[in-house]
């Protein structure tokens, strides 16, 4: 169904906002403020301002301008009293001066000045109890619907009544002055973690809003309210029993959560509290590169009217995107509410969970289909955070090269990674939680010479976990990794249990174990400094003898 892009737009001129210093500047000074419009009601702004235009299926097509992906080496936190001593500061967790942090504040805001704008108010957090009141200052509405989308809607008995905890300002063509404003370059995202404001400018691109405020939360949840965050999917089955994803790219983890049999809480941000487990968001956000109705048909399916899709391109004389056409970037981008999906959990909540996989997709052919940690590996797996690219991914990768990203996130995690994995621990032992490792990749040699793990096999093994087939089984450990791996799994060949039996070559998988041993060992050296024992202790043995 089409959207009405002839919608008249009356809603915004009666809607009313709870009052905020900061939102009150940029009302007094924009020539129009479009307040919580109606998806109709965006459409037809954006389609009437030259943001983008309607497809087949009644989703948006927008640009996002130069920047077609997250600039993390343009992210920035303030330093003051609150995030002194608590940021794990480095090259993710860049200092930004607080004076230098009003003063471009102050410019921004002016910035508004005679624009139409559009501002939402909505939520992040399922779980009420730790509920985040967000109001969101956009220049285009192609944005706005993104807030629509991704944050969870407030219904129009509340709409009117937030009262907001953060407020971001995002302006995409406002550009910073790196001499006067202390920024690298034009474009930035700086988060003010005592003033509860978030800013970005000169970047069009959506993600930076999404990302931003689950930075926000992976500082503030745990530090204030003992609360896990986490960059994950998670759903739950028919008798309540929740399961967690972990994942880097390329590894199965929307594959693997979206279960026929088991309903989707959400596919990327969640929170692990002493109530169970919560989605932060209200929508997706998910890549569309060489997306057809056959390999993703959830994502396919959701794109419907009102969808957001980034920088994708037409068939000819058409208003069918063409998926295949990476001419703008590879990284095209869909955003739909998550009640475009069937198979939910409403509300995005889930118990405390039973399992938990860390998904990887072993290139090097070492590591086991599956395998079982103790606490201490999964703390230290966890801030691992392993996968492998392959041979032909990118431009100069001849063969498998190992990939690490702290607590599968380490681009939104400002706290140190042995504060999260430490929780992990918590919260596996109180809730006597198993976690599982998952290798989705390579069997019988490294990429190029062994076999990747057929797909019914890595669901055999996820369902033998979930359904408790594995609880009484017996395990040997692997030698180097010293991971429990069981010897008998349900519809699972026994000779690809254990890596070593399925390389012809014996003495080619002890090389490259130890060597993949190695390089965990030389990535973790940056964290030894601040986890406990347990995790140190659950290092691979690179030297050992197989």
């Amino acid at each position: 169904m089409q959207p009405n892009l002839d919608a008249k737009l009356p809603l915004y001129f009666i809607r009313t906002m709870k009052s905020h210093p900061i939102t009150d500047q940029v009302f007094h000074l924009a020539a129009k403020a479009n307040k919580n419009l109606t998806l109709d009601q965006l459409l037809a702004s954006a389609v009437a301002r030259g943001e983008g235009r309607i497809t087949s299926t009644g989703a948006l097509a927008g640009d996002t301008g130069k920047y077609t992906g997250r600039s993390p080496k343009d992210k920035y936190t303030v330093a003051d009293d609150k995030t002194a001593d608590e940021v794990w500061w480095g090259d993710i967790n860049q200092k930004f001066d607080a004076d230098k942090f009003d003063a471009l504040l102050g410019r921004v805001i002016n910035h508004y000045e005679d624009k139409e704008i559009f501002v939402r108010d909505a939520y992040a957090c399922a779980d009420p109890e730790y509920r985040l009141n967000v109001r969101v200052v956009n220049e285009t509405a192609y944005q706005n619907l993104f807030v629509h989308h991704m944050f969870i809607r407030p219904n129009e008995n509340e709409i009117n009544d937030i009262d907001p905890d953060w407020i971001i300002l995002a302006a995409p063509s406002f550009m910073a002055v790196p001499e006067r404003d202390g920024t690298r370059q034009e474009n930035f995202s700086i988060i003010n973690f005592t003033k509860k404001i978030y800013i970005i400018g000169g970047s069009g691109y959506t993600g930076e809003i999404k990302k931003g405020i689950f930075t926000v939360l992976n500082f503030t949840l745990p530090v204030d309210h003992d609360v896990l965050s986490m960059h994950c999917s998670a759903n739950i089955g028919k008798n309540g029993d929740s399961a967690v994803f972990f994942g880097l790219s390329g590894t199965g983890k929307t594959t693997l959560s979206a279960d026929p049999e088991r309903k989707l809480i959400g596919d990327d941000e969640h929170g692990w509290s002493k109530n169970g487990i919560f989605n932060f968001e209200g929508g997706c956000y998910a890549k569309t590169i060489n997306l057809s109705e056959e390999n993703e048909p959830t994502i396919w399916k959701a794109i419907t009217k009102g969808a957001l899709v980034e920088n994708v391109r037409f068939f000819p004389d058409s208003d069918v995107v063409n998926y295949d056409d990476v001419s703008v970037t590879q990284n095209t981008r869909c955003a739909y509410p998550i009640t475009n999906i069937d198979n939910i959990a409403l509300p995005s909540v889930g118990p405390q969970p039973k399992n938990i996989f860390f998904l990887t997709a072993d290139a090097f052919g070492v590591l086991p289909p599956i395998s079982k940690l103790t606490p201490g590996q999964a703390g230290y797996h966890f801030i691992s955070g392993y996968t492998a690219k392959v041979a032909g991914t990118e431009e100069g990768v001849t063969e498998p090269q190992a990939t690490f990203s702290a607590c599968f996130g380490a681009a939104f995690i400002p706290l140190h990674p042995g504060r999260y994995a430490e929780m992990l621990g918590n919260k596996m032992t109180e809730n006597h939680v198993n976690v599982w490792l998952i290798n989705t990749g390579w069997s019988g040699g490294v990429y190029g010479t062994g076999s990747r793990m057929k797909l019914k096999y890595t669901r055999a093994m996820l369902n033998a976990a979930l359904d408790g087939k594995l609880n009484n089984a017996s395990f040997e450990n692997h030698p180097v990794f010293g991971v429990a791996m069981p010897t008998e799994v349900p519809g699972v060949p026994t000779e690809l249990l254990n890596p070593r039996n399925t390389w012809t070559d014996k003495s080619a998988y002890d090389t490259k174990a130890n060597h993949l041993a190695g390089l965990f060992n030389k990535n973790f050296e940056e964290f030894a400094e601040g986890v406990n024992q347990d995790i140190l202790d659950a290092a691979p043995k690179a030297s050992a003898s197989i």
